[in-house]
Formats: structure tokens, sequence, C-alpha cells
């Protein structure tokens, strides 16, 4: 398994394992490899883009797509989409991502990592076990038009 940093043209792999990860019941996505390319790209053209994928025998088996985010007191890496190619689930794939932003921010002595995500999902669980806690004080709202 090798951790490298994500270039433009693994954008559409990683947009088949988007596809691949949420167009399921679980999480009941409809997503397009158009729109899903598209959506990625949004986040790789940010002026502070940080990405990584994990490659195995060459081929990409999962994603991470943040940026920094500036913040009064310490700037902070926000994680926007992580996916891991479901057969290759639970075999570390994601921890090796995570510990690659760890480096990062390490490197730039940034405050954390931030993220959101689906409650009622596996994820959560998978984000408690590499030391990430639920904040009581943060809530998620959206409002529908």
């Amino acid at each position: 398994m090798r951790i490298r940093e994500l270039r433009e043209t693994d954008i559409s792999p990683c947009a088949d394992i988007l596809c691949s990860v949420y167009n399921n019941e679980l999480w009941m996505c409809r997503w397009t490899k158009e729109v899903a390319e598209s959506y990625l790209r949004d986040f790789f053209r940010h002026s502070k883009f940080v990405g990584y994928v994990a490659e195995e025998e060459s081929v990409i088996v999962g994603g991470l797509f943040a940026h920094e985010k500036i913040w009064w007191n310490n700037s902070e890496v926000f994680i926007e989409e992580m996916f891991v190619t479901p057969c290759r689930q639970g075999r570390g794939v994601g921890t090796l991502l995570l510990k690659e932003v760890e480096k990062y921010i390490e490197d730039k002595s940034l405050g954390g990592i931030t993220l959101s995500t689906n409650k009622y999902a596996p994820a959560p669980k998978f984000y408690e076990k590499n030391g990430f806690v639920n904040c009581e004080h943060v809530m998620f709202m959206a409002k529908s038009l």
C-alpha cells in the first residue's frame, strides 16, 4: 500500500470509487460519474487543497479530499471527502490516509482535523477508532429551498 499526493489525473478513478461507496442502500445517493468528477474537481481547485490517494499495485483504492481552513487561533485541515473502495474497507486504508493528513498538519504546525459525516453510517465508529471525538458544541444545520 502506498499513499501519495493526489494529482488531477486521479480525479476520474476517485469519482468511480465515490460512486461505488455512496450509490447504495446505506447512503442512498445517486451519483453519476460526471457529477462526481465535477464535485471532486471543485475541491482539487481550492487554493489550499490537501489531497491524497491510496494505491495498491498502482490501482487507486482510496482518496481523501481536504483543504486548509484558516481559523482565528490556529488553522486546521477540513476533510471534505474520504472514501475507500468497498472491498478494501476495514483493512487500514482509511487510517493510512488519515495518518498522511496528520503528518501534513504536524509539518505545517496546524491545529488539527475537522470533518462532518452521517451519524447513522459506520463512518463515526471508524473516526472514533482513529481518535476523533463528537464535538457536542457544534451543530450541522441545513435549509432546503
